[in-house]
């Protein structure tokens, strides 16, 4: 439109942000006009050049003698030539505080300015938050369309609309804060659990835990309560032991309760445990338990947080069930981290045992290349090698000198398969005298 009117403008926004320093210097210039994004928000400073801080016949701010004598001249003067820099922004933000960014671009250090705003009934926060008043506003002033409205309680109602534009903003940001601090939680222990495997010289105390805790959930699913040790799953709990655990599980009498069961296996675990912490080494057994311990952490911790996503994207769906998702996700989000925790003492029972020292092998010596040249032939050798040697049979010599010849042309050019053949039979090559020669 400016471009139209033939008015020269500048454009700031984040196409030329490389020549923002440039346009920013120009825009207090007399007659300058700028086009901005928000961009030209909080930071920017734009100093007033001669002859925009005041006109040269000025009522507001008038030199000693210049002072006009009309006394209406000043009301004149501050409707129809203001001096300073204008702002005018044509429309209100979700955000008060852009807004109030926007007009203390002008009146800085008591330099003189003016802001004004221009809405329309169709933006978006006008038609979102404030459709109903300002329709019923524009009934009681029967204003025509396309006519210019200034009304303090148009003022009022755009700045309850950003009100609660903010507040549900504000809201937003809260709920999410919440579901981070599901996560923050879990990442917490999980973070302490990787910090005392790292830092800690002896995690043998740690390891025998975690095999005790998926043990126990083992115990639990087989051993139900109140029942007999005859109704156990007897066969599930010891086949779970002996996959996992150098052991030859037998019983002189079977435990009757399943705390003392869980005892009896393990001190049978735990000195398995020693026998093998003697076979290998304590600094062996220490270095495989930080390696166990720290890869099963990792992976299962990676894998959790895939599933943590893929709950948070489905979650709000819960809400056309009528219920909370935020209290649906906390209670999805403690199960999925108490199962995690489950499956990484199951993980490291499985293959503490398991893991073998691979011993140290010398690695083969590369075998070694000599690289040797014939010495150069001359032509009385060439001739004496082409004669037959004595023991030669002629069939030989005859063998080798049949191989066939790269064909050539007249011209003495090498003829290609799909060439026309030298002998003039207009066929090509391939069709021609090269079956023949093979």
């Amino acid at each position: 439109m400016l471009t139209r009117k033939g008015i020269k403008h500048s454009v700031l926004n984040a196409k030329h942000h490389q020549k923002e320093a440039e346009i920013v210097k120009t825009a207090g210039q007399p007659g300058s006009v700028t086009i901005a994004t928000n961009m030209a928000g909080r930071g920017t400073d734009i100093k007033l050049g001669e002859g925009v801080v005041k006109c040269n016949v000025c009522a507001i701010l008038p030199e000693p003698g210049q002072k006009p004598d009309h006394p209406e001249w000043e009301k004149k003067c501050r409707e129809d030539m203001p001096c300073g820099l204008c702002i005018i922004g044509t429309e209100r933000h979700e955000a008060r505080r852009i807004d109030r960014q926007l007009r203390g671009r002008s009146g800085r250090q008591g330099d003189p300015g003016s802001t004004k705003f221009f809405l329309s009934l169709e933006d978006d926060l006008m038609r979102l938050f404030g459709s109903d008043r300002m329709a019923t506003m524009m009934e009681r002033l029967h204003s025509e369309e396309g006519e210019p409205i200034t009304h303090p309680l148009i003022s009022r109602t755009i700045e309850y609309a950003q009100k609660k534009v903010e507040e549900m903003n504000f809201s937003i940001r809260k709920r999410v804060l919440d579901y981070d601090d599901v996560m923050n939680k879990q990442r917490e222990v999980i973070y302490k659990l990787r910090g005392d495997i790292v830092r800690g010289e002896n995690i043998k105390d740690r390891i025998l835990e975690m095999i005790e805790d998926s043990l126990e959930v083992v115990i639990d699913e087989n051993c139900p309560p109140r029942t007999y040790p005859e109704e156990w799953n007897w066969d599930a709990i010891i086949g779970w032991v002996q996959a996992r655990f150098p052991l030859d599980v037998k019983f002189d009498e079977k435990p009757e309760t399943p705390e003392d069961l869980l005892e009896t296996l393990m001190t049978r675990i735990r000195e398995a445990y020693n026998r093998r912490e003697k076979e290998l080494g304590e600094e062996n057994m220490r270095s495989i338990e930080r390696v166990v311990a720290l890869t099963t952490v990792d992976s299962a911790w990676k894998e959790h947080l895939y599933e943590m996503d893929y709950l948070r994207e489905g979650i709000g769906l819960r809400g056309y069930g009528g219920l909370d998702p935020l209290i649906e996700y906390k209670k999805e989000a403690y199960q999925m981290f108490s199962d995690l925790m489950d499956r990484i003492s199951n993980e490291v029972a499985n293959k503490i045992f398991r893991v073998q020292i691979a011993p140290d092998e010398m690695p083969e010596r590369p075998t070694r290349f000599v690289l040797t040249h014939q010495p150069a032939m001359s032509a009385a050798d060439l001739a004496r090698r082409s004669q037959p040697q004595p023991g030669e049979r002629p069939e030989m010599r005859r063998v080798a000198s049949s191989a066939p010849k790269t064909p050539r042309g007249p011209d003495g050019k090498k003829v290609g398969r799909n060439d026309p053949c030298p002998c003039g039979s207009g066929k090509k090559y391939k069709h021609c005298c090269m079956l023949k020669e093979q």
